[in-house]
């Protein structure tokens, strides 16, 4: 099967929503499928605003419609509601072509811990955006319940993996970075951002050492605000792995995450969680077996540290990249042969012969 796969997040930036679709795409090479990524690589683009590692395409609108009369996918998925997934949509709205999309990140919240935009808008916003799919994506039960009472139909669950052969348990030596530091550590890992509720970690009055796994917009400010913490940037292979490794709990602080990745890659290192008791968390964690929720989060750390950490590692086998991507399979929605062959045709692309574009009909903008 040919798969089209537009997404807005795609390398060189580092995130979940990055990582997922890396993993799936190698799952679905590996089962002999051939996937194309319509991103923003080589396309005119613009920073995103409080987010400057993130570009934003300008007018992708031809590149797209170049894009899929030449490959004549068999099925497209739209991963982000960025200016790629807008102008897909909009291709296969304006074609005919049934789609699916993916629901990452919780949009609404992350907006409103920057800007005073209500809730409700960007919801309602994105109930369109979605309801015109054939299927929405999502990671757990707890985001479809959610999502559902919001009035989100079609949802279909597509679970997340992890590298179990990058994300082991390594040697109990400390790397030297992390060595001659007090026990225990206590790592985070992922965008250092508002939204991901990292000050609610590193407030807390415990022993020990604070290590910061990432980057992002708010490093400067709390690296200043928490000088006794250890803000080490991005890590990638090996020495990931073996810093969270390293850790003796994975303190996962975020309240809007719609799965969070960081979570099993930590437990397959054989590291326990220590969390909020909200969604993300409450679909990865087994309570008092891989990890400790609690509305107190320091009380959650110090419970964490008393978990096996062989048994993390072993249920942390449950999450693969393969059962994962099945379910992303068993989700796409087929084009019909008909108007697979239209693609190719005169005509059908935006662009005309003749190089002026053709005119959107009345439901373009829906």
């Amino acid at each position: 099967m040919k798969i089209t796969i537009a997404t807005d997040a795609w390398e060189p930036q580092t995130n979940g929503v990055v990582t997922t679709l890396k993993a799936t795409i190698e799952s679905l090479g590996r089962l002999g499928h051939e996937v194309r990524v319509i991103s923003p690589q080589g396309l005119a683009s613009i920073p995103a605003p409080s987010y400057p590692e993130i570009r934003l395409a300008i007018a992708p609108g031809f590149h797209i419609a170049r894009e899929i009369k030449s490959f004549r996918p068999h099925a497209i998925h739209i991963a982000t509601e960025g200016p790629i997934g807008v102008s897909m949509r909009r291709y296969c709205r304006r074609h005919g072509l049934p789609f699916t999309t993916s629901y990452h990140t919780r949009y609404p919240e992350y907006l409103n811990a920057r800007w005073p935009i209500p809730l409700s808008v960007s919801y309602a916003w994105l109930r369109r955006f979605h309801g015109a799919a054939a299927r929405t994506f999502v990671s757990s039960n707890s985001l479809r319940s959610q999502l559902s009472s919001k009035g989100f139909q079609h949802l279909h669950q597509w679970r997340r993996g992890v590298d179990l052969q990058l994300f082991r348990p390594l040697s109990t030596q400390l790397p030297a970075e992390l060595a001659g530091l007090p026990r225990p550590i206590m790592a985070y890992m992922g965008r250092v951002a508002v939204e991901k509720n990292i000050d609610a970690f590193l407030r807390l009055q415990l022993p020990g050492t604070k290590l910061i796994i990432g980057n992002g917009p708010a490093r400067a400010a709390l690296s200043e605000r928490y000088p006794e913490a250890l803000f080490i940037g991005y890590r990638f292979g090996d020495e990931l792995a073996a810093m969270l490794s390293a850790a003796d709990v994975f303190v996962f602080p975020s309240l809007t995450d719609t799965f969070g990745l960081a979570m099993i890659e930590a437990l397959a290192c054989g590291v326990p969680v220590a969390a909020f008791p909200v969604p993300g968390p409450i679909d990865v964690i087994e309570p008092g077996v891989t990890g400790v929720l609690n509305e107190d989060l320091a009380t959650a750390i110090r419970s964490a540290l008393l978990l096996s950490r062989q048994v993390c590692a072993e249920r942390a086998k449950a999450f693969t990249w393969e059962a994962a991507t099945e379910q992303f399979l068993e989700g796409l929605e087929p084009i019909p042969a008909g108007a697979r062959a239209a693609l190719s045709a005169p005509g059908s692309a935006m662009i005309a012969s003749n190089g002026t574009r053709s005119q959107p009909s009345a439901g373009d903008a829906n």
